[in-house]
C-alpha cells in the first residue's frame, strides 16, 4: 500500500449514484467530482519549524469530505486513489 508522507492523506474515492431519486439516470459528463471517500491511508503529520510533528486529526477508516477539486488522482496497483493534504478535508462523516 501506499504510505503518504506528511500532512497528507490517500483516500479511496465513494462514487457518486448514476441515477437521481426521480429515476433519471445522468450521462458521465453530466456527473460531479465525488467530493466524499474513505481515508485508507494517513501520514505522521506536518512539521512545525521548529521540527515538531503535528497529529493528524483523521484516522484510516474514517469517511471525509474534501474540497471539489482538491488533490491529486493517482493509480497504484489497478485501484484509483486520491492524495490529499489535511487542510483540504472539510469535515468527516460520523
Amino acid at each position: 500500500m501506499l504510505k503518504p508522507l506528511g500532512d497528507r492523506v490517500i483516500v479511496s474515492v465513494v462514487e457518486e449514484q448514476e441515477e437521481t431519486v426521480g429515476g433519471i439516470v445522468l450521462a458521465n459528463n453530466a456527473k460531479q467530482k465525488p467530493q466524499t471517500g474513505k481515508i485508507v491511508a494517513v501520514g505522521a503529520g506536518a512539521r512545525t519549524p521548529e521540527g515538531k510533528v503535528l497529529p493528524m486529526s483523521v484516522k484510516v477508516g474514517d469517511v471525509i469530505m474534501y474540497d471539489k477539486y482538491a488533490g491529486s488522482e493517482v493509480k497504484y496497483q489497478g485501484e484509483d486513489y486520491l492524495v490529499l493534504h489535511e487542510k483540504d478535508i472539510m469535515a468527516i462523516a460520523e
